[in-house]
């Protein structure tokens, strides 16, 4: 279950940050600030703070095509998402719908996808869970 549930907070980590330069932002944080609110009802106002700092930040980061911080920002909220899931893993199926309903596409963690890959030498290993492009010369 831990690498189902490590897999399922990184996608989430990353549909959350993505979310939030999309017009669903404002449902999106009162959702996941009430998931907070009724999990972990000490840390909610943080959460909340945090939700909107990392949106500024995301914000920016698009805005000047800064990927690196893009990625330290899904990685926080993957490490928040993962902390809360171990500590309350009834509440997977919360955060799924919590997700599904502000998603304007279904959510990438909609169905688990587990993949594998082992390279050596010159291999190379090219894996999606959905569409992928490929252009080499």
């Amino acid at each position: 279950m831990d690498q189902e549930l490590t897999s399922f907070a990184q996608a989430a980590g990353t549909t959350l940050v993505t979310l939030m330069t999309t017009e669903a932002w404002q449902h999106t944080r009162e959702g996941f600030t009430r998931l907070w609110q009724r999990l972990q009802p000490d840390r909610a106002q943080n959460i909340s703070n945090e939700l909107e700092a990392s949106r500024e930040e995301v914000l920016r980061a698009r805005s000047a095509d800064d990927q690196e911080m893009l990625g330290e920002l899904r990685l926080q909220w993957e490490g928040y998402l993962r902390r809360l899931l171990l500590a309350h893993p009834e509440a997977v199926e919360d955060l799924r719908r919590l997700l599904d309903e502000v998603s304007p596409e279904p959510a990438p963690c909609a169905a688990p996808v587990t993949q594998h890959g082992t390279a050596s030498g010159r291999a190379r290993i090219y894996q999606a869970g959905r569409d992928m492009h490929i252009n080499e010369r």
